[in-house]
């Protein structure tokens, strides 16, 4: 699918615009069947794909949609890392800079209402500011009408799994309207977070670049197959 057909789907120009500077002019096989499952049209969607096949722009479609369709609208991208949230809020920055719209980012311990976070359209967070803004029951936390939780798989981690956890039941109680768009490259049960998360299930194993899989002995790998 081009990304310019990607109007007719609903997609926000800017997005279009942002995706073709990027040199990116077609959507690849997961990007697509997550526009297929609904991802423009405000469904939950889990996507469970390898390793830099896209599944951030993926999330930005469903952010950038939701923006554009809720006058007053906020929308969250939840990370496990400080340095991933430094990364996600340089992309989002750069998507946002020609745009109404504006990105902040909290990510510190400090267990605090952060009140100034209700100036940002698109916040990024790590779990445990989530968890700290949610006990201090801030006001905009109800203008949510997107959630994206990357790296869901850590829903099986002892020591963050049970927060995430009761996080997204809590969210998912008390925003009727939030879109949920889960993410991860490594899920074992995906069918049955799916299920649970009340999501349209997108799973590819196409990527960018083919794996190879070898064992490194010595001064070399002998790889699986015929691959030198």
């Amino acid at each position: 699918m081009e990304t310019s057909k990607l109007l007719s789907q609903g997609c926000p120009p800017f997005v279009i615009d942002h995706f073709q500077k990027k040199g990116i002019t077609t959507l690849n096989p997961p990007q697509v069947k997550a526009v297929e499952q609904g991802i423009l049209e405000g469904k939950n969607i889990l996507a469970c794909t390898p390793t830099g096949s896209g599944k951030t722009a993926m999330a930005t479609l469903g952010i950038a949609k939701c923006l554009s369709d809720n006058k007053g609208a906020k929308a969250i991208y939840l990370v496990p890392l400080k340095a991933l949230a430094s990364e996600k809020y340089k992309e989002f920055q750069e998507l946002f800079q020609s745009t109404k719209y504006s990105v902040g980012i909290s990510t510190g311990d400090l267990d605090s209402s952060s009140e100034y976070l209700n100036k940002y359209d698109l916040v990024i967070l790590t779990v445990e500011k989530l968890d700290s803004l949610i006990r201090h029951k801030v006001s905009w936390i109800h203008d949510v009408r997107c959630l994206v939780v990357d790296e869901i798989h850590l829903l099986n981690d002892p020591g963050r799994g049970p927060t995430l956890e009761v996080m997204i039941t809590l969210l998912k109680k008390i925003l009727k309207q939030v879109q949920l768009i889960a993410l991860s490259a490594t899920i074992g049960n995906p069918k049955e977070l799916a299920g649970w998360l009340n999501a349209e299930l997108v799973i590819d194993d196409w990527r960018p670049v083919k794996l190879h899989k070898g064992v490194y002995f010595g001064e070399g790998v002998e790889f699986v197959g015929n691959k030198q």
